[in-house]
């Protein structure tokens, strides 16, 4: 697929939009992920969420964060006009789209990137989920889409997000909370936990340590628990 745009979200991350063929049209769902791999090296893929969703017809779009071979070559040297091989969404990452269903969704870094789908779906079509985006990156600069973040909160009630800083060496830099995500924090935002679904993605570690929150401080099942992981 056509690079068809690149833009620049944190000084180490930037979004990568693929126009879609001419005659290509496929039924994904949003929070799915794609591979890519540049022609020159079809043995070498990796695998992105999604940050555009299901009803932006016509491209993919990613957002990767200058991280390991791909991440680098795509932060550092995509283009428009490159041609990237793309293998179609798949995936389970999916948001539950119900009335009395409210979404936690933590994140790490660029793990923020699927929720930014969920959250233009709903406003999309109107929905009325609640869905709730916890964020941690280490200083406010890291945050990916905090425009767009805000903006879709502000146009949807039902919105929320909230981010978390845990490097902040300049007091005057950031007023808002520091520190990890912990159970208080979580628990802090839904008042019915039986219709709460909290999604994590981000490294091994954040989302191991997620899960362990919603086993054993908010003693969840695990169907109340969805992941996505990279390493």
């Amino acid at each position: 697929m056509l690079v068809e745009s690149v833009t620049l979200e944190t000084p180490d991350t930037k979004s990568v939009r693929l126009r879609w063929p001419q005659g290509y049209d496929v039924d994904f769902k949003t929070g799915q992920f794609i591979t890519l791999h540049w022609p020159d090296a079809p043995t070498y893929r990796r695998a992105y969420s999604l940050s555009s969703c299901a009803l932006d017809r016509g491209h993919y779009e990613v957002t990767v964060k200058r991280e390991g071979k791909m991440g680098t070559r795509l932060v550092d040297w995509a283009n428009v006009g490159n041609l990237l091989h793309v293998l179609p969404p798949t995936g389970t990452f999916l948001p539950v789209y119900e009335p009395g269903k409210h979404l936690v969704c933590v994140a790490g870094g660029s793990g923020v990137t699927p929720f930014r789908a969920f959250i233009r779906e709903a406003n999309l079509r109107k929905l009325t989920t609640k869905i709730t985006v916890l964020y941690s990156v280490r200083q406010p600069e890291d945050i990916i889409f905090r425009r767009d973040f805000e903006a879709l909160a502000a146009e949807n009630p039902n919105v929320k997000f909230l981010v978390t800083c845990t490097r902040v060496a300049d007091a005057h830099a950031w007023t808002g909370r520091r520190g990890r995500v912990t159970a208080d924090w979580m628990a802090e935002q839904t008042t019915d936990l039986s219709n709460t679904v909290f999604y994590a993605c981000g490294s091994n570690e954040m989302v191991e340590m997620i899960k362990g929150i919603v086993a054993n401080d908010l003693k969840l099942p695990k169907d109340q628990m969805k992941t996505e992981k990279w390493g």
